[in-house]
């Protein structure tokens, strides 16, 4: 069943509350392979398992297909768009331009590097203990934060926006990599940390690419 999660947000109306729960909480069982592409979801049965109309369901619904993650099916519900074959290799093409051009400015302000490894190091660690419980959700949170962590540390704002925007596709690939292949979260880690030990050696201002999944 589908459960909400607490949303931190300023004050909403009972009606906005409940569309936002239901948005969210759907959002994250695509995102997270609770749900798999394919997936036939009613809008009776998620109203009913987060004890809320169907009204606010119908309109997160609306929502997730606006964002191609559902479609949306008359009198049935909405269908889980599964993931486009070659949306992994799109999504990692655009990850590395904007990383590589991320780490580049980095070049430009020195005083941030070392900060930003600690914190890397922090992520990296988090990644470990995601995989060692077998957690799919929190390595890909974790996974998500180190690579995001890189592009906000460098400050351009627009590529910033442009990074965000690949978040969630990001997150629904990791998942289902990981869950897919339990050695992958390993060599990722690796791949991590020999990124994270480049960038506090300044390696990578002689380079051109950056490497890690």
């Amino acid at each position: 069943s589908l459960h909400a999660r607490s949303v931190e947000s300023t004050p909403m109306s009972e009606g906005d509350s409940s569309g936002q729960r239901a948005y969210q909480a759907t959002k994250d069982q695509i995102l997270s392979g609770a749900v798999r592409g394919g997936q036939l979801l009613s809008e009776v049965e998620v109203a009913a398992s987060l004890g809320v109309s169907r009204t606010p369901v119908h309109e997160a619904f609306l929502r997730l297909a606006a964002e191609d993650l559902l479609e949306l099916l008359p009198r049935r519900g909405a269908v889980v768009v599964p993931v486009p074959p070659r949306e992994a290799t799109d999504l990692l093409e655009m990850r590395l331009a904007l990383e590589s051009a991320a780490v580049r400015r980095l070049c430009r302000n020195p005083d941030a590097v070392d900060a930003l490894f600690t914190e890397l190091t922090e992520l990296i660690t988090l990644q470990r203990e995601g995989a060692a419980a077998g957690d799919e959700n929190r390595f890909a949170a974790a996974d998500d934060a180190f690579h995001h962590r890189i592009v906000d540390v460098a400050g351009n704002a627009i590529g910033q926006r442009f990074y965000g925007s690949l978040r969630d596709r990001q997150r629904r690939m990791m998942a289902a990599a990981v869950r897919s292949d339990t050695a992958r979260a390993a060599r990722l880690i690796d791949e991590h940390a020999l990124l994270a030990d480049a960038i506090a050696r300044r390696i990578w201002c002689s380079s051109h690419d950056v490497g890690g999944a």
